[in-house]
């Protein structure tokens, strides 16, 4: 009998000992299990789009370049295909093209779940995790408690941090963790942490409910709070989350400024989730701004929690948002997995006489996936209907220069009459998305009527108008991103018509259909 009880107790101290194991470095069978569970042919399934090999998936996290490899980190909950305990997900790529899923990154532990937050590559080591010939890279997110959630604590929200020596393979959480305390805000979350150059020091910036807070650090590990943004600025119909600063130079001027990403759920432009952005200047202490509107950075439904990457090449400021929107996000008909990533994103600040405005619009080596190219005619005029015939514009981006000033209607179809219509109306200055007949609309109340017409400024110009559409979703360019609109969909068959109309006879030039190539599908 003592022999069978040390049996257990080894076997209980093993299995014990691999379990703390697994939670240090985040790479388990099971995990590399996952990223071969999906053959990403399901249908709904995007083909050229991040999405998780399964379950479900929400935030961009982490974003973060190193020695060739951009990271992608994501809301992971490993266990159903709607929310639950929150992990890192994680996938990598070389191009932000191609992804490799890997490992989960981090677990929940006694501390609470993994929500948002942000990595830098601790280039000096300052903090001591790693050495100067091997830099650390630091993630730094929030734990929540659901355990102090259910005692009725406000507390239940603190900020922890993890290391990599590994270019994030596998990952140790701090010690000491948490980093930042909480001394009773509800809300209090989604750390993004970067560099500040002349000051020396690292900047981190968090939410609080309904306001932004800057904090200051040396190493990573010790926080001072030097400043509060935003109470009484900015849209407020609900809790503000995934904050981002960065600081861009003006494209048609000599300037710099800083920019503030700011998302807001509810309260978005459509009900539910929409990210909102601030112009102004930031002294590495405090963030002002002389703005007066609301700005937002998609106009669509469909873009939310988006963040950029840090310490990627040649400065570019890099985007990817969640493609999903709160209303709907747990009740959307896919079965095996939940959710999708935006196509990675240039972002550019410009001005005119209405002040600063951002562009986003898709990183240039995209196109290195265009398969073929459809053979209509580079001009169309629309002085009647014109209608084009594809075995599949599911998988396309379309492209073409037209007048702003002009009236255009483009109405993607199949054969059961299912319709995604597209509309810049000159008339009214809208732009409109309407997918009451997409497909499946019936999961969710709102889905079908929730999107609203969109102001935009139908000014005497030739510019770009941009369509990018993979299986479910659609992402819409006008005017290099000046006005961008994202939107999610579920045809039950491929659109297989486009039909172009216009109550202004308006010329399409340039006009180009690109197929494009799946990045999990060699056949398709």
């Amino acid at each position: 009998m003592r022999f069978f009880k040390l049996i257990v107790l080894l076997s209980f101290l093993i299995l014990s000992c691999r379990n703390q194991n697994s939670e240090k470095t985040s790479s388990s069978q099971d995990d590399s299990a996952k990223t071969s569970e999906s053959n990403y042919k399901e249908k709904f399934r995007p083909q050229f789009h991040f999405s998780p090999p399964s379950k479900w998936m929400n935030d961009p996290n982490g974003l973060v370049y190193n020695d060739g490899i951009y990271h992608l980190f994501y809301q992971y909950y490993p266990g159903d295909i709607v929310w639950g305990p929150m992990h890192w997900g994680h996938a990598t790529s070389k191009d932000l093209i191609h992804w490799e899923n890997k490992p989960i990154a981090l677990y929940p532990d006694e501390y609470g779940y993994i929500f948002s937050g942000s990595a830098v590559v601790d280039k000096t080591n300052s903090s001591g995790f790693g050495t100067k010939d091997n830099p650390p890279l630091i993630a730094m997110f929030t734990y929540h408690s659901d355990e102090l959630v259910k005692k009725g604590n406000n507390d239940h929200q603190t900020q922890g941090i993890a290391y990599s020596l590994d270019n994030g393979d596998t990952w140790t959480k701090y010690e000491e963790n948490p980093v930042i305390g909480n001394d009773g805000m509800m809300d209090f979350r989604d750390p993004k942490v970067f560099w500040h150059d002349e000051l020396n020091k690292w900047i981190l910036i968090l939410v609080a409910g309904d306001h932004a807070k800057f904090y200051h650090s040396d190493n990573l590990k010790d926080w001072k709070l030097k400043s509060e943004f935003g109470k009484n600025i900015g849209a407020h119909g609900g809790v503000w989350e995934c904050p981002d600063l960065f600081r861009l130079p003006v494209e048609n001027g000599e300037e710099e400024k800083w920019v503030l990403l700011i998302s807001i759920n509810p309260g978005g432009t459509h009900g539910g989730s929409a990210t909102q952005y601030f112009v102004g200047e930031f002294d590495g202490e405090t963030f002002t701004t002389n703005q007066n509107d609301i700005k937002w950075l998609d106009l669509g439904a469909d873009n939310y929690a988006g963040i950029t990457y840090n310490n990627a090449p040649n400065n570019e400021r890099i985007f990817i948002g969640w493609m999903s929107n709160w209303l709907y996000a747990q009740k959307v008909p896919t079965e095996v997995w939940r959710s999708a990533m935006t196509l990675p994103r240039t972002i550019k600040l410009f001005s005119d006489e209405n002040g600063y405005y951002l562009k986003n619009y898709p990183i240039e080596n995209f196109s290195t996936l265009y398969s073929s190219k459809n053979n209509y005619s580079n001009e169309i005029d629309l002085k009647e209907e014109v209608t084009l015939d594809s075995s599949n514009f599911s998988a396309v981006d379309i492209s073409f220069q037209m007048n702003l000033s002009k009236d255009l209607q483009l109405e993607f179809y199949n054969a059961k009459d299912e319709k995604l219509v597209f509309q810049m109306d000159s008339k009214t200055s809208e732009l409109k998305i309407d997918r009451k007949t997409s497909g499946l609309t019936d999961f969710e109340e709102h889905f079908a009527t929730n999107i609203k017409p969109m102001p935009y400024n139908p000014e005497d110009s030739i510019v770009e108008v941009r369509l990018i559409v993979d299986e479910a979703s659609m992402e819409i360019f006008v005017d290099k991103g000046k006005y961008a609109l994202t939107n999610i969909m579920f045809p039950t068959e491929n659109y297989s018509k486009l039909k172009l109309t216009s109550e202004d006879d308006t010329v399409l030039t340039n006009f180009k259909v690109n197929n494009v190539k799946s990045i999990w599908n060699n056949e398709k």
